[in-house]
């Protein structure tokens, strides 16, 4: 028997009579749990809603970006391409060529929108944008003469477009090359085939055509913006970021799907460990309980801490007799708050009982579980309870036995 933490357990939880100092341990265990479960579940509300706000983003993010640092396009190269797509870890590599470009619809109505070119056959998540078509079809192939063109469903309304109708595409080296040669500028005509739509968090309505179509538009020729990368793994996008890094070179920028979206994601990030930290005060405020009950038993149980001085206990093992009790009290709220919120966060993650108020994505509060969460919460509730029964510790160490024994 472990004599210490037996003597610990008697003066903490004495069945003899309801004291102040018995009160004033149920309040610690109760705001520890309060803390505990709170800080679990709204740990997880963030981790659920930076997953549906990923999970959006990814639609149109690739997991892996790669471009020239220090110029707007790249050369085609196939066989940079073929290194990167025999990677083991990467499933498909995608060239593209993005630009503004101001459309300009029959009814001399034009704005300025992001034209993105893609070969259909390689773009990463083509079966999501395929999906999401609402109106026509995703084709951009050469029809009549005419390269197709997919646009996104609020376009489609702001100009009353339809599958069959046509616009043109004026990108800005056109438009400067009309200025300066005084000449009338090189428009692009294209057919609408479809409208797409995907709920999404930013507003940049992208307008899709063709690789070649984009190229001759850019005038690019046989440059393309950068390569797209879709990996086995998105979340292991910064360890294959490095492996790649000594594939193409130091020349190249490769960002992940992090580094394109990086201020929004901080952002939930710091808003997550924020709140933990300000939680945390309900666990703080719990344990300066813990010191002012264990300070109560140190003075009530004076003179049997003489007595065990006396009868040859060290000061060391009085001291772990009440920093036995701080971690007692820990595992018993961390224990219940620990339990009731993970039991609430997976009740909600799988039933969905709190709703939204008003929603358009999703219609009830998003939960994740994460086991380093709930380590972080349980770990910083424990260390928070042992570090205030230091003091009361230190104090019953130092209790003089004859002046403890003649009750002075």
């Amino acid at each position: 028997m472990n004599i210490t933490r037996f003597i610990s357990r008697r003066y903490l939880f004495s069945r003899k009579h309801i004291s102040l100092i018995s009160v004033l341990t149920s309040i610690s265990i109760a705001g520890i749990t309060i803390g505990t479960a709170l800080l679990i579940i709204i740990l997880s509300v963030f981790n659920g809603f930076f997953d549906v706000i990923r999970g959006f983003l990814l639609s149109f993010d690739p997991d892996i970006r790669i471009e020239l640092a220090e110029a707007n396009t790249m050369p085609f190269d196939p066989d940079l391409i073929q290194q990167l797509q025999d990677h083991p870890e990467v499933v498909q590599v995608a060239p593209y060529v993005e630009g503004k470009a101001m459309l300009i619809s029959d009814g001399n109505q034009n704005d300025v929108v992001i034209v993105r070119g893609i070969e259909r056959s390689s773009h990463i998540r083509i079966s999501d944008l395929e999906q999401s078509v609402q109106n026509g079809v995703f084709d951009l192939s050469v029809q009549d003469g005419k390269p197709g063109l997919v646009i996104s469903s609020s376009l489609s309304g702001q100009y009353g477009l339809s599958p069959g109708d046509e616009i043109a595409l004026l990108s800005a080296a056109g438009m400067r090359r009309a200025i300066t040669q005084f000449s009338a500028p090189r428009v692009s005509r294209f057919q609408v085939r479809g409208s797409y739509n995907i709920q999404q968090i930013i507003d940049d309505d992208i307008t899709y055509i063709n690789l070649t179509a984009a190229q001759r538009l850019f005038n690019m020729r046989d440059k393309i913006t950068g390569l797209d990368l879709q990996l086995t793994d998105t979340d292991r996008a910064d360890q294959v970021r490095e492996e790649l890094a000594g594939i193409v070179g130091p020349e190249f920028r490769i960002q992940t799907w992090y580094d394109l979206q990086k201020p929004l994601y901080d952002v939930m990030y710091l808003e997550k460990w924020g709140s933990y930290f300000i939680l945390m005060i309900i666990v703080l405020v719990a344990a300066l309980n813990i010191v002012g009950s264990l300070t109560m038993i140190v003075i009530q149980k004076k003179k049997d801490i003489g007595v065990l001085i006396s009868m040859g206990m060290t000061s060391k093992k009085i001291r772990q007799i009440f920093i036995s009790q701080g971690v007692q009290i820990g595992l018993i709220g961390c224990g219940i708050g620990g339990v009731l919120g993970v039991g609430v966060s997976w009740l909600q993650q799988e039933y969905g009982l709190v709703k939204l108020t008003s929603s358009f994505i999703i219609d009830a509060y998003p939960v994740a579980i994460q086991p380093l969460d709930i380590a972080l919460v349980v770990g910083g509730s424990l260390l928070l309870c042992v570090a205030a029964s230091w003091y009361p510790a230190a104090r019953a160490s130092r209790v003089e036995p004859a002046e403890a024994v003649r009750g002075e």
